[in-house]
């Protein structure tokens, strides 16, 4: 157990290390939220102001895409990270060390929520001073948002992770687009009610709309849906288990046909 905690703190302090030497890479994970969060803002501030209909959800607007950012990034953030792998011809390396599939996908997790952290929080902070919008505002229920929607992009990493090792660069653009598919059905700038009776089942399947439900039902009626969150996190471990098995199927699958050693020629 020590030996598999302390593979483990190797391999985050080895991606830790990394992304800290490059300004670049600091630089990147702060400037996209930023940038988002710059046009988002003055369209709240447009709203807000503005005697339209729409001035009374304009708060909605903000906490949807702060909250929605969470999910991107931290699904990049576990993406990209192992994405380094692929890029240096390292996870050949890596397979044949004592190093286990399951220590690998803990340290990417901890990469995760360290480089969320670093572009989130001065987001946050930027958007409470230029914008007057507090995040905060939503309550405790801000911790359980933030707790499911790390889970749900590290679900989601796994699976994107896994098809890379399988399928090669090919499937390196499901690091950039799988989010943006499930956008439209994760309801995360209307309800549900907004969606046709016979995408309800889907949306209801996705953990990310239990999140931005509750971040309504917080900012709207300043209550916490306790029930929406504890549905929300028990997908959230049915889905993060299925997205493990994934990943090292897929793994082995890469193993058994000799795709380990040809990745990134």
């Amino acid at each position: 157990m020590t030996q598999s905690l302390n593979r483990i703190a190797a391999m985050t302090a080895r991606y830790y290390y990394i992304l800290r030497s490059s300004s670049l890479r600091l630089l990147e994970i702060i400037y996209w939220p930023a940038m988002q969060m710059l046009v988002w803002g003055f369209l709240y501030t447009y709203l807000y102001d503005s005697k339209s209909a729409m001035a009374s959800t304009a708060g909605l607007l903000l906490g949807a895409v702060l909250l929605w950012d969470v999910l991107f990034r931290g699904q990049l953030g576990f993406t990209f990270t192992f994405l380094e792998e692929i890029w240096s011809r390292n996870l050949a390396n890596l397979m044949m060390s004592p190093l286990q599939p399951f220590e690998l996908a803990a340290s990417l997790m901890l990469m995760s929520l360290i480089r969320l952290v670093i572009g989130t929080l001065p987001v946050m902070l930027l958007t409470f001073v230029l914008f007057g919008f507090n995040v905060f505002a939503m309550g405790p229920g801000l911790l359980a948002f933030f707790l499911n929607l790390v889970l749900t992009s590290w679900a989601i990493g796994l699976v994107v992770a896994g098809l890379v090792i399988r399928q090669g660069f090919g499937a390196e653009s499901l690091a950039y687009s799988i989010m943006i598919v499930l956008l439209p059905l994760c309801c995360v700038y209307y309800p549900v009610a907004a969606l046709p009776l016979w995408l309800h089942p889907v949306a209801w399947s996705l953990t990310p709309t239990y999140v931005f439900e509750g971040m309504r039902a917080a900012l709207l009626d300043g209550t916490f849906r306790t029930d929406l969150m504890i549905e929300c996190l028990a997908l959230n471990a049915v889905y993060l288990g299925m997205g493990f098995t994934t990943f090292v199927a897929l793994l082995q699958s890469a193993r058994h046909k000799g795709g380990l050693l040809t990745m990134g020629e």
